[in-house]
């Protein structure tokens, strides 16, 4: 039926034409933006699975930089041990050296006192943003003698967690000011012989049966010392590679947190532009559907006209 109110053909055009326009905005706007889910309007599910996975890789973030202060922390607090180790050494060669009869152990003494020295200047310098591992005060407040650092941020289940590496600092320290119970400044005892690497004194040692037995008392402490140096230098370096470790599986955790929020909101461009493409010409093809569907009430008009 030809109808002069109602024209179906331009109405069906004109329909198409707003779908064809409405499907190139889509188009343009995932070109523009580089994603097909950018709101929660687009994909609800795909945008919040991708927030959260947004927020939790910002945690992760924030966990590798932890792990980065943590592990120069440990450097510093290894490259000090490791002097202190060499200190120590140095200290036992010399009370070995003055088991030469006849020495002037006053002599020994004084280079055994600038050596006791330098290792306190290297224990109390050991810090790094505000941490000293190696020389502490237990009794000072908001002490703690395990130090964390934060290795991860776990989501399971909705819940969230994050994991620590934990240091004891007991095992490690050189110096406590609170009860003198760290590895240089502790008292131990050897043969009835009790010293500390921090405090021994050979000066008024003589060649005497029993000021020599006192000396290689001395000997073995500070051996003993050494070998907790050596052990606590260890145990840094085996913290310093697992948090060398971590810090790398953070941030392959993190370019795979990455690529999966891709997969879930990144547009494919290259599909987008052919689908742009195609869109183009039919939009061209529904201009010129909704101009000839309008020619139609025109051509009622030569109904009308004489013959």
């Amino acid at each position: 039926m030809t109808s002069l109110l109602t024209n179906a053909s331009a109405i069906n055009a004109l329909q198409n034409l707003n779908a064809t326009n409405k499907s190139m905005q889509t188009t343009q706007d995932r070109i523009s933006t580089g994603m097909r889910v950018s709101n929660a309007s687009d994909n609800a599910a795909y945008w919040s699975i991708a927030t959260t996975m947004k927020s939790d890789n910002a945690a992760l973030s924030t966990v590798r930089d932890a792990l980065g202060m943590g592990l120069a922390t440990v450097d510093v607090t290894s490259s000090a041990m490791k002097g202190v180790a060499d200190l120590v050494s140095q200290i036992k060669s010399k009370l070995v050296a003055s088991r030469e009869p006849g020495l002037d152990r006053s002599k020994v003494q004084s280079e055994v006192s600038q050596l006791q020295k330098q290792l306190r200047s290297v224990s109390d310098s050991s810090v790094f943003s505000g941490e000293n591992w190696l020389s502490v005060d237990s009794s000072g407040a908001g002490y703690s003698s395990t130090k964390s650092i934060v290795s991860s941020f776990t989501r399971s289940g909705g819940a969230v967690s994050v994991g620590t590496i934990d240091i004891d600092i007991d095992s490690i320290k050189l110096y406590d000011d609170n009860d003198q119970s760290g590895v240089i400044d502790k008292d131990r005892t050897d043969a009835g012989v009790t010293t500390s690497v921090s405090t021994l004194d050979i000066a008024s040692l003589t060649d005497a049966t029993a000021d020599m037995d006192m000396l290689d008392a001395y000997i073995r402490i500070v051996d003993d010392a050494l070998n907790d140096v050596t052990k606590a230098a260890s145990d840094l370096g085996a913290v310093k590679n697992r948090v060398s470790m971590q810090q790398d599986f953070v941030a392959n955790l993190m370019d795979s947190v990455t690529k999966g929020i891709g997969q879930l909101i990144d547009a494919d461009m290259s599909q987008e532009s052919t689908r742009l493409q195609a869109l183009q010409v039919q939009q061209q093809l529904g201009v010129q559907s909704l101009s000839i569907a309008n020619q139609n009430s025109q051509q009622i008009l030569s109904l009308f006209k004489g013959g």
